[in-house]
Parts: structure tokens; C-alpha cells; sequence
């Protein structure tokens, strides 16, 4: 579970809004409207029949025998727990139309209702760009992930993304680095904090792995999700889960995906919005960039690095200084001269031996070394420098 330090104590309009979340068959638009038509506390009492409903909810709630079962489900035991559990791990609900909702999310096509939250939401209020991409990333895409949002969130641009496994952790990683180093040379405020939005609910950690990185961005930034505490991941959520992601970026950047899944359904769900997406282009030959390539195929700008995101914010930084966050270990001199020579285009081990002068043993040590340092990847025979910048001494 993420801890927090602070306890927040919940009203009952949020402890009956957070409760209706938890019911089962009341998705986002449902919630929606049992909220436009009655406060919380009311809309309570009408799934539980102690209060009329709208003309408009009853209407609603006479759909799949959707009253009946709300009646047996909405009990006094399921609020309690819903508080408990908020309280337990020190979430914040925030209700469409209070003061502390996103203004991000106001105007948005469909906007969450009830929205549970750790940390901070005026993390929102910085230049926003939303970093998405496929779970198995290769170690190119995630170091140009972690490398593109170190330098957005040195210029002050939220990074926010989905924490799934692949790109959306490595962008985050990237982001919390910046906000780790720069703090130290700069004020805080000039360095941009992280928003995380996940599908299952905030104590529910989905990956296990990435517990550290919630936790992280819990207390530096803010994590978001409209799903009711104790909800688990399921796949449905996903999907409901990438809309949000889309509805507070300016900027969405694929990274890394393939033709179908879940980034290809967040790019949809940008579109519907006119939030420019931008995509990473690959080589033909890897599986991961085929979405991305096909976007840009199909009319996406291609970017390349940072600045190129910038510009499209209309923020371009270029003739500024920046350190650059790699997170592999330095290269050693003779390493270096090895990087450098074989840098700009794939090769193959017979080429390394001629170009380098290197025995055939010894250059196949080397480039294990290097590949296990994350400075070259091979893939079928071919090898490939992964050309991120190293930070200046």
C-alpha cells in the first residue's frame, strides 16, 4: 500500500460519492449521472430506495435489473469499508464540479466524476505532456523514454503516464531523476512533478514492482484514479483508465508500440480530443515501432527527442543549457573510442573486428561488456549503439 504521511479527513458527500464508485455496474457515465442529478448524499439514499430518484436516473436504474441490484449492494458496510480504506492509505476524492477537481479534466468529453488521488493535483497546473508505449519495451525505447522525460521535466513540463511495466515506468523514472537532481541546483518549482494515472484503485499496487515508483510519485507528484479503493486491475479498466491519460496531456508522445493495444487506444481517444500526438520512429524490422511507424505514416509528426516536444508546445528551449539524464555507467576512455567508432549505423561482429582492430575474442568480451552496460543492443547478428547523451562532469 502507499503510505502517506498526512491523513486527510473525507466529508460525507465524498465518502457517499467514493462508495457509489465501488458499486458494481456503475460505470463513468452511469456515476455521471446519478451525480449531475443529485448530490452524493442523495444519490446514496436512491440506489439504496430511500429517496426518489430524476427522471433521468430512474430511467437509468430500471436498465439490467440495475436497481435491484444496487439495493442489496449499497449498505452501510460497504461505506464504511470504502472509508476505512481511504483513510488507511490517505486518499483524497476530488468530485466534478468542486473546487480541487482538475481543471484539466472540466471540459473534457468524458470526465470522471469521482476521482481518488495521493500527493499533490497542482502538479497539474505545469505545461503537460502525456509518454506512452508498449510494455516490452526494447532497451532503446527505454532509455530514449527515461532520456526525453528527464529533459521535458527539466523544463518544467509534467510528465504524466500509466505506470505500466515498459515506457510509462522508464518515463517515469525519467522524470523523478530530473526532479531528484535538479532540486539540488535550482528551486523546486523550475522542475516539473510527475502525475501517474493507473486503472485499479490507489492501494491496490499493479505491477508488485513498481511499489517504490508509486510511492515516489505519490509523494513528489501526484497519482491519480477514478477506480474505488480495493479495485482490482481488471482489463476492462484499461481502456476507461487511457481516456483520463489522453484528457490531461497537451501533447501525447508514443514512444515504443505495436499496431494494436492499449497506447494505440489512448492515441484514439487523443484524437477525439485534438491533443497532438507525436511518435518515436524505428527501424521497419522491430516489432515495438510498427505502431509507431505506422503512425507517422499516417500523418503524426516524428520526433526524436526532446526539444522536438518542446517546440510542439510551443516552448523551444534549444538554445538553453541542460544536463542530461543517462542512467548507464560512464564509459571508460578505450569504451568510449570502441562507442564512438561504431556509432550511426548497425553492424555486425565481423565489422567491429575490422573497424576497431580488435581480435575476434576479445571484441565479442567488449561488446557483451558494453551491451550488458545498456551502451549496444544485438538483435539477430546485428548490433546497434544506443546513442543517449552521457551527463557533462
Amino acid at each position: 500500500m502507499v503510505s502517506q504521511v498526512r491523513q486527510f479527513a473525507l466529508s460525507k458527500d465524498q465518502i457517499a460519492a467514493a462508495s457509489l464508485a465501488a458499486l458494481p455496474k456503475i460505470g463513468p457515465k452511469r456515476l455521471m449521472t446519478l451525480l449531475k442529478h443529485h448530490d452524493p448524499q442523495t444519490a446514496w439514499a436512491v440506489v439504496q430506495g430511500r429517496a426518489k430518484p430524476s427522471e433521468s436516473v430512474a430511467a437509468m436504474l430500471r436498465t439490467e435489473g440495475l436497481i435491484t441490484l444496487l439495493r442489496h449492494r449499497a449498505t452501510q458496510e460497504l461505506q464504511d469499508q470504502i472509508a476505512r480504506r481511504c483513510k488507511s492509505a490517505g486518499m483524497k476524492i476530488a468530485i466534478f464540479g468542486d473546487a480541487d477537481y482538475p481543471r484539466a479534466l472540466t471540459g473534457d468529453l468524458a470526465p470522471p466524476a469521482v476521482l481518488f488521488y495521493l500527493g499533490d493535483l497542482s502538479a497539474l497546473d505545469n505545461r503537460r505532456v502525456a509518454m506512452i508505449g508498449t510494455r516490452n519495451a526494447t532497451a532503446s525505447g527505454r532509455y530514449l523514454a527515461s532520456h526525453i522525460a528527464y529533459d521535458l521535466a527539466a523544463n518544467n513540463v509534467c510528465i504524466i503516464s500509466g505506470l505500466a511495466r515498459g515506457i510509462d515506468a522508464w518515463s517515469h523514472r525519467g522524470a523523478m531523476r530530473a526532479l531528484e537532481l535538479e532540486s539540488k541546483t535550482k528551486p523546486i518549482n523550475q522542475t516539473a512533478r510527475p502525475v501517474g494515472v493507473v486503472a485499479s484503485g490507489l492501494d491496490v499496487i499493479y505491477p508488485r514492482e513498481h511499489a517504490q515508483l508509486w510511492q515516489d510519485i505519490a509523494q513528489h507528484g501526484a497519482l491519480l484514479s477514478e477506480s474505488a479503493p480495493g479495485s482490482p486491475p481488471e482489463a476492462f479498466r484499461f481502456p476507461l483508465r487511457n481516456r483520463i491519460l489522453a484528457a490531461l496531456s497537451e501533447v501525447l508522445v508514443v514512444v515504443e508500440s505495436r499496431t494494436t493495444g492499449g497506447s494505440m487506444i489512448t492515441v484514439d481517444e487523443a484524437q477525439k480530443r485534438d491533443v497532438t500526438v507525436l511518435a518515436v520512429p524505428g527501424s521497419p524490422r522491430n516489432v515495438a515501432s510498427n505502431g509507431t511507424n505506422l503512425l507517422i505514416q499516417q500523418g503524426c509528426l516524428p520526433i526524436i527527442g526532446a526539444q522536438d516536444v518542446l517546440v510542439a508546445l510551443g516552448l523551444d528551449n534549444r538554445r538553453t543549457s541542460a544536463n542530461i539524464y543517462d542512467p548507464r555507467p560512464r564509459l571508460s576512455s578505450s569504451d568510449q573510442d570502441l562507442v564512438s567508432t561504431m556509432a550511426g549505423s548497425p553492424f555486425t561482429l565481423d565489422e567491429f573486428v575490422i573497424r576497431t582492430n580488435l581480435a575476434t575474442i576479445q571484441a565479442a568480451v567488449s561488446l557483451g561488456r558494453l551491451e550488458a552496460m545498456g551502451w549496444v543492443v544485438g538483435n539477430s547478428g546485428w548490433w546497434e549503439v544506443i546513442e543517449v547523451r552521457q551527463p557533462r562532469d
